[in-house]
C-alpha cells in the first residue's frame, strides 16, 4: 500500500472559481439576507403602488396545479410559496432549534435562562399590548402576529457595525431568536390550525414513526427522506394542522450525531488509501469509494443538511416569500381598522419592554447572568432590534387574518419592523459605542 501523503496536496484552481469565489464570500456575509430581504420587499411595493399593480397582484393570485388527472393540488401562487416553501423554512427552524438545544447556548441551563427568559418576555407582552389595543374588536385573531422576530435582519444589523459589537451580544440575541421562532412555532400549530382531519393526521404520524425506525436502522439516503418528507407535508396540509409544522418535526427528528467518528475523517485527511481494506487493493476507485462515504457521514446529519440548505433559504425562498406577501397598497382598505396601531405598539412597545424586564427578572431573581462585556442599554438596543417582526410577523396575519384586516396589518408590520430597525440601529451604535474603552475607540 502507498504511504499517505506527508504533505498538503491542494486541488488544482478552476477558472470558474474566479467568478464563482465572490458569490462564495457574499453568501457568507451575515448581512447580505436582510439586504436581499429589504430589495425584494422595497420592489413588492413599488409594484403594488405602480401602474403595474394590477400585474402584480394577478401574478401572485394565478393558480399553480401540481398533479395528474384528478389527483391534483390547485392552489394560488401566494399559497405555494406560504404553506410549500415556508415549510423547507420552518424545516431549516427545526434544524437550527435542536442543534441549539443538543450543542448551541441551550444545551447549557445557566446560559440558556437569560436569553429564554427574555425571549418569553418579548413574545408575552407584545400579545397583550395588541390584545389590550384591538379590546375585542375586529382583527382579534391577529394577537400573534408582534410576537415574533425576524433574524436575518437583526443579525444584518448588528453585521453593520462588525466587531464593535460584542460576541456575547450576538449570542444572546441568536439564541433569543431560536427561543422566539420555537414559542412562533408552538402558536401557529395550536391557535392557528383549524378544522383537523383525523384520517390525515394519522397518516403524518404514521410517516414521521416510518422516518424515526429508518433512522434508528442506519438508512442513510437523502432521497429516500425527502420523498417521505414531502408526503408527510401533503398528509399534514390535508391533516388542518398547518404544514410548516411537519417541517419543524422534521428538522427536531434530523440526528445530531455523525455515523462515522473523528477517526475516519482522520483517516481520510491523511490519505484515501488509508481507508481501503486489504482486498480491496486491487481497485483503487473502491478506496475513493470510501474516502468519499466517510467524508460525507464524518458529519452529522443535521449539519450536512442545514449547511447546504441555508443559503437556499436565506437567499432565495425568504425572498421570494417577501416578494409575494409585502405587496400592500398604500392607502387601501383596513385604514379605519386598530390593528396597524396594535401592531405597530406590540413591536415597538412591547418588544424591548418585554426583552429588558424578564432580562432584568432573570438576573436578579433567576441568578442568570448578563454575557461577558454587554451591558443593559445593549440587551434595550438588542429589544428594539427584535421588534422587526417581517418575515414571520407576515406568515402568521396571513394565517389569522384576510381581506381588509390583512391588508392593514401588513402595513403596519411594515411600519413598525422599520422603525424598530432604526431605532435599534441607532440605539446599539450608542450603546456599544459607550462600552468601548479609550484604548479599543
Amino acid at each position: 500500500m502507498a504511504s499517505p501523503p506527508s504533505g498538503p496536496t491542494p486541488f488544482p484552481r478552476r477558472p470558474i472559481d474566479r467568478v464563482l469565489d465572490p458569490w462564495r464570500r457574499f453568501l457568507h456575509i451575515e448581512a447580505a439576507s436582510g439586504l436581499l430581504l429589504l430589495a425584494t420587499t422595497a420592489a413588492a411595493l413599488i409594484l403594488a403602488n405602480s401602474p403595474l399593480a394590477g400585474d402584480y397582484f394577478a401574478f401572485i393570485e394565478q393558480r399553480v396545479v401540481i398533479g395528474v388527472g384528478s389527483a391534483v393540488l390547485d392552489y394560488p401562487l401566494w399559497y405555494w410559496v406560504n404553506d410549500g416553501l415556508m415549510a423547507l423554512f420552518f424545516f431549516v427552524v427545526g434544524l437550527e432549534i435542536k442543534r441549539e438545544i443538543v450543542s448551541g447556548e441551550l444545551a447549557d441551563k445557566k446560559k440558556a435562562m437569560l436569553p429564554v427568559i427574555a425571549a418569553i418576555g418579548g413574545a408575552l407582552l407584545p400579545a397583550a399590548i395588541f390584545t389590550a389595543v384591538i379590546a375585542g374588536g375586529e382583527g382579534g385573531d391577529g394577537w400573534g402576529i408582534p410576537m415574533a422576530t425576524d433574524i436575518a435582519f437583526v443579525v444584518g444589523a448588528m453585521a453593520i457595525l462588525g466587531d464593535r459589537v460584542p460576541r456575547g451580544l450576538k449570542i444572546f440575541v441568536l439564541s433569543a431568536a431560536i427561543v422566539d421562532d420555537l414559542l412562533a412555532v408552538l402558536v401557529i400549530a395550536v391557535f392557528y390550525s383549524h378544522g383537523l382531519a383525523v384520517g390525515w393526521l394519522l397518516a403524518a404520524a404514521a410517516g414521521f414513526i416510518t422516518i424515526w425506525f429508518a433512522s434508528k436502522a442506519g438508512l442513510r439516503s437523502i432521497g429516500v427522506y425527502t420523498l417521505a418528507g414531502v408526503l408527510i407535508w401533503f398528509f399534514t396540509l390535508k391533516s388542518g394542522i398547518h404544514p410548516t409544522i411537519a417541517g419543524v418535526i422534521l428538522g427536531l427528528m434530523t440526528p445530531t450525531v455523525a455515523w462515522l467518528g473523528k477517526e475516519s475523517a482522520n483517516l481520510v485527511a491523511r490519505g484515501a488509501d488509508a481507508l481501503a481494506a486489504p482486498d480491496d487493493q486491487s481497485n483503487p476507485s473502491i478506496a475513493l469509494v470510501r474516502a468519499n462515504v466517510a467524508v460525507r457521514e464524518a458529519q452529522s446529519p443535521l449539519t450536512r443538511i442545514e449547511t447546504a440548505l441555508h443559503p437556499y433559504v436565506a437567499f432565495l425562498i425568504m425572498p421570494i416569500f417577501a416578494f409575494v406577501n409585502a405587496g400592500v397598497t398604500l392607502g387601501g382598505g383596513g385604514a379605519e381598522s386598530a390593528v396597524p396601531l396594535a401592531i405597530i405598539l406590540g413591536l415597538l412597545i412591547g418588544k424591548p419592554i418585554g426583552i429588558v424586564l424578564f432580562a432584568y427578572l432573570a438576573v436578579r431573581v433567576a441568578g442568570a447572568l448578563l454575557p461577558e462585556r454587554v451591558n443593559w442599554p445593549m440587551i434595550a438596543a438588542t429589544g428594539l432590534l427584535a421588534g422587526v417582526g417581517f418575515t414571520m410577523s407576515l406568515f402568521i396575519a396571513s394565517l389569522g387574518l384576510e381581506g381588509d384586516l390583512l391588508t392593514s396589518a401588513k402595513t403596519g408590520i411594515l411600519a413598525g419592523s422599520g422603525i424598530a430597525l432604526t431605532l435599534g440601529l441607532i440605539a446599539l451604535l450608542l450603546a456599544t459605542r459607550r462600552s468601548r474603552s479609550p484604548a479599543e475607540a
